[in-house]
């Protein structure tokens, strides 16, 4: 059951979209993160995440959260463009931004049937698996591929930056 909705909503929104998919038999996935810089590790995620049922919400983290999580130097991008490229991937559905800390409330809000994180996240450490697991929902770990961070990416550039500054 592929849905033709695809568009940057309200928690609100997300949470009827999550219960008229349920309603009509349909799986809704969840998964949340940064998603700064887009990179392959990102795109196959997303689709291995959709794959695994009719609806994929993707919560981002809003700029100041990311800035408590990750420092002063991230984001990259603002969460408007963030949103804006993960909305162009054919994989992700809907996308939402979220203003806390932690998805855990939002993740009450949508009430998903299956929650994806990737495996650096430990199985006892996955936000809102009460949630999930509470419904009879699943929490499913996806691997990561090697050397495909936002992080390496980042220090990939600056490597490159600095070798240039130094030859010039």
């Amino acid at each position: 059951m592929k849905t033709s909705c695809r568009h940057l909503s309200s928690w609100d929104a997300a949470a009827r979209l999550a219960r008229e998919t349920q309603q009509r038999g349909g799986t809704v996935v969840f998964t949340n993160g940064v998603f700064d810089l887009l990179h392959p590790g990102h795109v196959g995620y997303l689709a291995d995440a959709r794959a695994m049922g009719s609806l994929l919400i993707v919560a981002i983290n809003d700029d100041s959260s990311v800035r408590a999580n990750k420092g002063p130097d991230r984001p990259l991008n603002p969460e408007h463009e963030r949103a804006e490229v993960l909305l162009a991937l054919a994989s992700v559905d809907v996308v939402i931004v979220f203003h806390h800390p932690t998805p855990h409330e939002v993740i009450g809000a949508i009430q998903p049937d299956v929650l994806v994180k990737g495996e650096d996240w430990g199985a006892d450490a996955i936000v809102g698996r009460d949630i999930v697991e509470r419904r009879g929902g699943k929490v499913v770990r996806l691997p990561l591929e090697a050397g495909l961070s936002t992080t390496e990416l980042i220090r990939r550039v600056r490597s490159v930056g600095s070798m240039r500054q130094s030859k010039g």
